[in-house]
């Protein structure tokens, strides 16, 4: 089945992709609440911003209508890598798609987000996700 996108990277391939590639982007499609009370990951070792635009408008949670004008006018162009991350890569799937179709050509969508799976307990952050890889990240 095709995925409508470039395709699936972990969030170590991810985090290799930036730091090797000049023009590849971080876009976090999270909402300002996980932003602010989960964090973000920390891309300061890597000299790279993160992009923050929420792919649903919180607390409606409707599809963000100028989420598309919001990747142009963070001067993010059709040729870059674009490495999307949500909280269990649903959201950031569905962001990789509709860039994807509107000629953005190198959409990624990343794996298990930033918080992955709920694990038997129904608790994310233990199962899979930047922070269960290890990767660098903020809070608060």
């Amino acid at each position: 089945m095709e995925l409508g996108y470039a395709g699936d990277v972990s969030p170590t391939e991810a985090w290799q992709k930036l730091a090797t590639d000049p023009h590849a982007v971080l876009v976090d499609v999270r909402t300002q609440p996980e932003w602010s009370y989960v964090g973000l990951p920390d891309l300061g070792s890597l000299g790279k911003p993160i992009h923050k635009l929420a792919w649903q408008v919180f607390p409606e949670m409707q599809v963000n209508a100028g989420f598309l004008d919001g990747i142009r006018a963070a001067g993010i162009g059709p040729a870059q890598p674009i490495l999307l991350l949500c909280r269990s890569g649903v959201r950031s799937a569905a962001a990789a798609k509709l860039l994807t179709q509107h000629g953005f050509a190198a959409c990624y969508n990343i794996r298990d987000g930033f918080e992955g799976p709920g694990d038997a307990d129904k608790h994310r952050g233990r199962v899979a996700g930047w922070k269960v890889e290890g990767l660098p990240w903020v809070q608060g």
